[in-house]
């Protein structure tokens, strides 16, 4: 998620995604040869420049990246310079919302461009994406997962950049032991002894895939790239959809606990009203202004359902930059793909913006294990599952948790908020917004 990223991540509705033969302004999405093992025929071409000789690259990031991102720009040019004149453009665009701009309008979007990783695949459906040329030196120097995050089939289509697009748990040292931290019971109890809150955008599907994770349940995408299948409603087996979803209304109903955006809940711990939080590495910087440098970060606590503990799922992530399929100039956005994404870029994002990289080498470093965020998503990342969702998803979840906060949570109403969740999930189309009444 992104982030979500943003982590927490979050993240998209484009139908373009999912058609095939259909890309930008009316144009023909063109149809990848994936004829050679590393599916790279016919897609590495001579370099075209303007009529002033310059080989001209737009690049897109997000804005509060560009100090760190140009750097790396600028140091690219000095590593080439005497091979080529450059003229290199840096565009804000936010990582959540990439695909569907450059769907938009395929050819005119940015030559090398960051995105999460649950982007991909409707990206090479729609055409987008050309297949990495070097695969082997790629995976030699990029932890597994996030090589298989960038991987549609077996081909390769963009260079790892992050490996920490996951959340978990932070909290104020001041009120909890590391012992408190464990379970969701005993972080609700100090909140509630104190006055304060725990806060999570509960009503995001992101975070709410939290309590379903590791219960047994499922929620997988279709082949359709758009719709899902979900048992969260179940009535068989030890752990039943009722019985995470009697969980949940526990966890609201708890004075210490507030569902809020994820954008909301720094400022109130500056003002002291929330002492934990479930969120991602993008707030760190934040956390540690506020907190101090000894500030708490641990993987999430296990919560109590069915009248057993079980630990908290996530979602994990990953970002990575793709280079355009349409690039005029793709030789060289290869090369600067790569060069924003080898081990000492990845160090730099993580010195500047405290991402956790997925280089091998840099991810190993003293000074990574010792930042507690990334610490954290690490130690998380074991409860985890790649983020595989269909965009029908996260409108239903955030239905189904804004009816569980407006109360109507009997038994019987909570089967039929389930049921209708995991019919929702399936549809190719919503039902109107009154599907979810009080009434159910």
């Amino acid at each position: 998620m992104t982030r979500k990223y943003s982590a927490m991540v979050l993240t998209a509705l484009l139908v373009l995604g999912t058609v095939t033969g259909c890309s930008g302004k009316g144009v023909m999405a063109p149809s990848v040869d994936n004829g050679t093992p590393d599916g790279t025929q016919d897609i590495m071409q001579d370099d075209n420049t303007n009529n002033s000789g310059v080989i001209t690259l737009k690049v897109w990031a997000e804005e509060t990246q560009h100090p760190t991102v140009q750097k790396m720009i600028d140091s690219f040019i000095e590593q080439y310079k005497g091979q080529a004149n450059f003229d290199i453009t840096l565009e804000a665009q936010p990582d959540s919302t990439t695909r569907d701009v450059l769907l938009g309008d395929v050819q005119n979007g940015a030559d090398v461009f960051s995105f999460p990783d649950d982007q991909l695949s409707a990206m090479v459906a729609g055409g987008a994406l050309a297949p990495v040329p070097n695969v082997q030196e790629v995976k030699d120097e990029m932890v597994v997962e996030s090589v298989a995050a960038a991987t549609a089939g077996d081909t390769l289509y963009a260079y790892p950049m992050t490996a920490d697009n996951g959340y978990f748990l932070y909290y104020n040292k001041d009120y909890f032991t590391e012992d408190d931290v464990k379970t969701l019971d005993s972080i609700l109890a100090v909140c509630e002894e104190n006055g304060k809150k725990l806060s999570m955008e509960l009503n995001s599907g992101w975070y709410m895939y939290s309590f379903f994770g590791n219960t047994g349940l499922s929620m997988n995408i279709n082949e359709d790239g758009i719709t899902n299948s979900c048992d969260w409603n179940t009535v068989d087996g030890d752990i039943k959809g009722l019985d995470v979803a009697e969980a949940i209304v526990n966890v609201i109903s708890s004075p210490g606990f507030v569902a809020q955006p994820d954008s909301e809940w720094v400022a109130q711990a500056a003002d002291g009203e929330v002492i934990a939080a479930v969120s991602g590495v993008w707030q760190a910087v934040a956390v540690k202004n506020i907190w101090g440098d000894d500030y708490g970060a641990c993987k999430l606590p296990t919560y109590t359902c069915n009248g057993r503990q079980i630990q908290m799922a996530s979602f994990t992530g990953y970002k990575m930059v793709g280079v355009n399929y349409y690039s005029k100039n793709k030789d060289w956005a290869f090369k600067l793909a790569q060069w924003l994404t080898n081990e000492q870029n990845q160090t730099l994002r993580f010195v500047e913006q405290n991402q956790g990289p997925s280089n091998k080498v840099a991810a190993a470093s003293e000074e990574v294990a010792k930042v507690p965020a990334i610490a954290a998503v690490i130690e998380q990342s074991q409860y985890g599952v790649l983020q595989r969702i269909g965009n029908k998803y996260w409108d239903s979840c955030t239905r189904f948790i804004d009816s569980l906060l407006a109360g109507n949570t009997t038994t019987t109403q909570l089967q039929e908020k389930l049921d209708k969740l995991g019919f929702l999930a399936r549809l190719q189309e919503y039902e109107p917004v009154d599907f979810w009444s009080s009434k159910a």
